[in-house]
């Protein structure tokens, strides 16, 4: 099978396209024809070191896909051959990625893709969908009518979060940084959009809020001053950290604590199955319905994965802004 992979850690030159051997399932496992595969910042951390992991040599890369089963193992009941299925959870944790062909994947990681949702919706929502899911749902428990801060609204993850948010009825701030941006933020159904480069943040959101401050803030970028994020949050109001491996923002303890504030963490790959599937279920329902939907920034052949990958550094690691969405790869 054809598949972009590397075998050592470095700039996306180290990613070649070649052959490799097509994966056999095991006992639990499916082996999936790749119709769409995603990648996310993750990936480019993986490939360029800087975010130490067990992989696989050669490693593919690429942590989502979407596709229709070719076969299963022995032991696999969730999937039959012939089934369009979805997953994430893949090129992480020695697990070999998505940008191939072929891949197998445990069933345990792989969900259904509901009627009338494409393949590219399917792998582009993947991880940054689960990911908004367990911070608004598993970590803080969202609640109608709440106020949700989001910066970056227009992000693979940011722009999960305003859909998500709204789905169960929770009101919606996020920041962007243009007009174009803005206006996506919008379509997106968040109810006030703020231009972090030309807007003073704090002012907006006490606006919005009529002075009561933000019940949860969902930082998708690496923090760099939790003072402003502190001043702003409501009583007992939950903070959520995802990103931002290197940073360390001074931590402002007395206000944290007179607030009665929560601050939760998480890493999407350390969660479980079964926490996943959850998410999994509830994205299916909202996509099939129209609720939620991925934004796709980039659309590259699978040849043409390391320029992918560059895109991604660029925009996570340089802040280039050229990039509104996830990274899609088409292994045909």
């Amino acid at each position: 099978m054809k598949a972009a992979f590397f075998e050592t850690t470095g700039t996306p030159e180290v990613i070649r396209v070649g052959d490799l051997p097509t994966p056999q399932p095991k006992e639990s496992e499916i082996l999936v024809r790749v119709t769409v595969a995603a990648i996310n910042p993750l990936d480019a951390y993986i490939r360029g070191g800087l975010a130490p992991m067990p992989f696989p040599k050669p490693a593919i890369t690429g942590t989502d896909f979407a596709g229709v089963v070719e076969a299963v193992g022995s032991g696999v009941t969730r999937f039959k051959a012939g089934a369009r299925v979805w997953g994430s959870n893949q090129g992480v944790l020695g697990r070999q990625g998505t940008c191939a062909e072929f891949v197998c994947t445990d069933e345990k990681w792989a969900y259904p893709t509901a009627e009338g949702v494409s393949d590219e919706q399917a792998a582009a929502a993947a991880l940054t969908g689960i990911t908004a899911h367990l911070g608004l749902f598993h970590r803080t428990k969202l609640q109608a009518k709440e106020f949700v801060f989001v910066n970056g609204g227009t992000g693979g993850v940011g722009s999960m979060v305003i859909q998500m948010a709204k789905a169960v009825g929770a009101r919606v701030i996020c920041t962007v940084g243009s007009d174009e941006k803005m206006a996506l933020a919008r379509e997106l159904g968040a109810d006030w959009v703020v231009n972090y480069k030309t807007e003073d943040v704090g002012a907006r959101v006490k606006d919005a809020t009529g002075g009561a401050g933000v019940d949860v803030w969902f930082e998708t970028v690496p923090p760099t001053d939790l003072d402003k994020t502190v001043e702003i949050m409501a009583p007992r109001g939950r903070i959520v950290v995802m990103a931002g491996r290197a940073a360390r923002p001074v931590f402002p303890n007395g206000p944290f604590y007179v607030k009665g504030l929560s601050l939760f963490g998480f890493a999407m790959f350390n969660m479980t199955a079964a926490e996943q599937q959850v998410c999994a279920d509830d994205m299916g329902r909202w996509m099939a319905k129209g609720a939620v939907k991925a934004l796709v920034g980039a659309r590259f052949p699978l040849a043409e994965t390391a320029q992918a990958h560059q895109l991604q550094e660029d925009n996570t690691i340089r802040k280039a802004g050229t990039l509104s969405g996830k990274i899609v790869i088409s292994p045909t």
